[in-house]
Formats: C-alpha cells, sequence, structure tokens
C-alpha cells in the first residue's frame, strides 16, 4: 500500500496490525462491542478469550479482522455482489436460521429503525423495500467501482478521499440492503476507493457514536425511503455535516502514520551518530 511506501519493513507490520486493531475495535464499538482496544489486539493476536466478554463480541472483532485481509485483496480489481456476500459472511457474528434473514444474501423483509428529529420527537426510518435492493445496490456497484478504478488511476487527495468515502457509506447504510451488520460493511466498503488511492482507511472513534449516528439520521430523514424511482442520493448537497465529521475522524489513522515515519527517521538519525 502506497502510504507505507519507504517504510522499513517492521514498521511497515507493526502500522498494518494497528490499522486492523484501531479498525476493528472501532467499529465494532460503534455497533455495542465491549471489548477495549487491548482486549481487541490481544484477541486477534493471540487468538484467546477475554473473560467476561461474550462469545458474539469476541467472535465480531476476529470477522471484522477477516474482512479488512479481504478488503486488501480487492484493491486492484472490481468488486462484484459475490464479494459483497462474502463479507457479509465475515462479519456476521449471529447467523439466524430464518429464510427472511439470508446470511451472506440481501434482505427478504422491510427493515427500519427509530431516531429522534430536531424536534425531539421519535420518528420512524424505513430503509429501502426489498424488492428495490437488488437494484438500488447494482447502482452502487456500479458507480462504487467506477470511483474505485479512478481512485486507482488518478489517485484522491484528502477531500476527494473524505467525499467520496461518504457518499459510498451514506448509500450503503441508507439502502441496509442487509438484515445486519451493514454500518461495519459501510465502514469496510467506504475505504476501499480510499486505499486504492494509496490512502490510509478511516476509522470513525467510538466516542463520536451519538454525532455519528444523529448525522446518518438526520441525513436519511430528510431524503425519505430510497427505491428505484429516487436513486441513491436524492439528497446530493444533504450530508455536508456527515464530511466535516470524516475530516475530523480522518486525522486519527494519519497519526500513525506520520509516528511511523518519525520513529524510521529517528532511527536513521541514530545510525549516522
Amino acid at each position: 500500500m502506497k502510504f507505507l511506501d519507504g517504510l522499513d519493513q517492521d514498521l511497515k507490520s507493526v502500522v498494518l496490525r494497528q490499522l486492523r486493531d484501531l479498525w476493528t475495535y472501532t467499529s465494532t464499538g460503534l455497533e455495542g462491542n465491549s471489548l477495549s482496544l487491548g482486549d481487541t489486539h490481544f484477541v486477534i493476536e493471540e487468538g484467546l478469550t477475554v473473560s467476561g466478554k461474550s462469545i458474539k463480541d469476541h467472535q465480531e472483532v476476529l470477522g471484522h479482522a477477516k474482512a479488512i485481509e479481504i478488503i486488501y485483496s480487492m484493491l486492484d480489481r472490481l468488486i462484484t455482489t459475490d464479494d459483497i456476500f462474502g463479507l457479509h459472511k465475515a462479519i456476521q457474528s449471529e447467523v439466524v436460521s430464518d429464510i427472511n434473514k439470508p446470511y451472506g444474501a440481501w434482505t427478504l423483509e422491510p427493515n427500519g429503525t427509530y431516531a429522534v428529529n430536531d424536534a425531539g420527537k421519535h420518528v420512524f426510518i424505513e430503509y429501502a423495500a426489498p424488492v428495490d435492493v437488488p437494484d438500488l445496490m447494482q447502482q452502487w456497484l456500479k458507480w462504487f467501482n467506477a470511483c474505485c478504478e479512478c481512485a486507482r488511476v488518478k489517485g484522491l487527495d484528502l477531500n476527494a478521499a473524505v467525499d467520496v468515502y461518504t457518499k459510498a457509506h451514506v448509500a450503503f447504510v441508507h439502502v441496509h440492503p442487509f438484515w445486519d451488520g451493514n454500518g461495519r460493511l459501510a465502514r469496510l466498503l467506504a475505504n476501499l476507493p480510499v486505499l486504492a488511492a494509496g490512502l490510509p482507511p478511516i476509522v470513525i472513534a467510538r466516542e463520536s457514536r451519538q454525532v455519528y449516528l444523529r448525522n446518518l439520521a438526520k441525513y436519511q430523514l430528510e431524503a425519505g425511503q430510497l427505491s428505484k424511482a429516487t436513486g441513491l442520493w436524492p439528497l446530493p448537497d444533504g450530508f455536508s455535516s456527515f464530511i466535516e465529521l470524516i475530516k475530523d475522524e480522518y486525522q486519527t489513522t494519519q497519526t500513525i502514520i506520520d509516528d511511523a515515519f518519525g520513529l524510521q527517521r529517528k532511527r536513521r538519525d541514530s545510525a549516522r551518530t
């Protein structure tokens, strides 16, 4: 990956493990996983369990770490529906024997959630109807692959990376194509064009969960339910606040890279003295 170019091999390995642990810790934590960053590192590295923590939490962490490796393997090619299904299987710790909640396939039943609007009232957010999901996801995939190809060929600056991450993320969770795991999948897949451009992944801190969910809900309420008629972004200028959040969050992984290069400079300065 280009963002590691010039680093000593041992530092490259360390950075990739740091990013894997942080990405997994933050993304699963946004969904309620209780493992700390230290716990997450221990479970992935040692393959052991943490006393007092649920099996589900352990499975989510291991599944997400596996999914990151799958994401890295997709950087140089187009992705398919089957690739997305494979990622869903990797992250999904809970396999339910219910034909309406398929595992590694599009949802078959209506889905939605409650949020609190600006007036302080509970409102229902309805995701795309199951009948519209396949068509909407084909639209998403066509646009997404074009973004990834452009990122590979031309690259992305920081602002463009944040924009494409946001657009991919917002549309995916608004469609909500799976019965569960949509947030984790969105945060994985939306990083593909970012990584393809040679940039480090974007992660969203657990501490930002409230503002993150509030921004998503606000956009979804204003844009309304998606369908084949509305397309993926019926309110294309409606996620500016989400973009600002992602810009702020992007500093975390960039700091990890900067610190690694700083350590390497110290090594080389020491070697010259």
